[in-house]
């Protein structure tokens, strides 16, 4: 079975400086991928560019069975290809209800006629239902999201890309900022998410990663330095002397 996503020989250079330098890697269907590395590595570059917000010099990004490329594509078509992207501050309707903000993320037609004219039915309000129980805030539907905590408006913003069925799930830096409970639904969140999908998820907290896991990929001025678990890259002499050593 080929990769959901094969990332080959990309570049990408900003005024000089090589942000992404011949990058390779891909991953798998079902699978949960750590992708760490000190700033400046190109994490958030490697993201911008499977999202298509980011066109690179040269390389090729596959998607999918067949393969077909994302470069070129945009930004909401690539989201329709079934990437979603959780960046590291949550944005959610502060002023809707938990419901509100889940129901307004299922997958529909997004046709401005069909937004328009949208009135959930009974498969939506269970689907909600559904999303609430796997993000832990099916006791919080009713209340306005701008009231929950932090760890719980990072969990609906989850929730809310997950209700659109993504086939990748990219996620940066989901620990920060959270309590050790949150941290640990997080983990079970993510876990959980990466048996039907892929989930990629973009961190520095050393200790949430161990929790996750899963695969690691260390990448380091734009490269792929290290790759594999936890315990095998932290015992890489090259990862420790440009990460784990600062």
């Amino acid at each position: 079975m080929s990769a959901l996503l094969e990332v080959s020989g990309v570049s990408v250079s900003f005024d000089g400086f090589k942000a992404l330098n011949n990058l390779s890697f891909s991953i798998d269907r079902a699978e949960l991928r750590a992708v760490i590395g000190p700033n400046g590595a190109g994490k958030t570059t490697f993201m911008d560019v499977v999202t298509g917000k980011t066109r690179p010099d040269e390389g090729h990004v596959l998607w999918g069975e067949p393969p077909v490329s994302l470069l070129g594509k945009s930004e909401s078509k690539i989201a329709m290809e079934g990437v979603g992207r959780k960046f590291q501050r949550p944005t959610v309707f502060e002023d809707q209800t938990v419901q509100d903000n889940l129901m307004m993320a299922l997958k529909k037609s997004r046709s401005p006629l069909a937004v328009l004219l949208f009135k959930p039915e009974t498969p939506d309000f269970a689907r909600v239902e559904e999303l609430a129980d796997v993000i832990g805030l099916d006791a919080v539907l009713s209340r306005k999201s701008g009231e929950l905590s932090h760890g719980q408006k990072q969990w609906l913003e989850i929730g809310m890309l997950l209700a659109q069925e993504p086939k990748l799930l990219l996620v940066d830096e989901p620990a920060a900022g959270m309590t050790t409970a949150e941290r640990q639904k997080t983990t079970q969140i993510l876990r959980d998410a990466a048996k039907t999908r892929a989930v990629v998820v973009v961190e520095h907290d050393m200790d949430f990663v161990r929790r996750l896991d899963c695969k690691v990929t260390v990448l380091h001025e734009g490269s792929v330095l290290a790759e594999g678990s936890i315990d095998h890259v932290t015992k890489n002499q090259q990862v420790i002397e440009v990460y784990l050593g600062r």
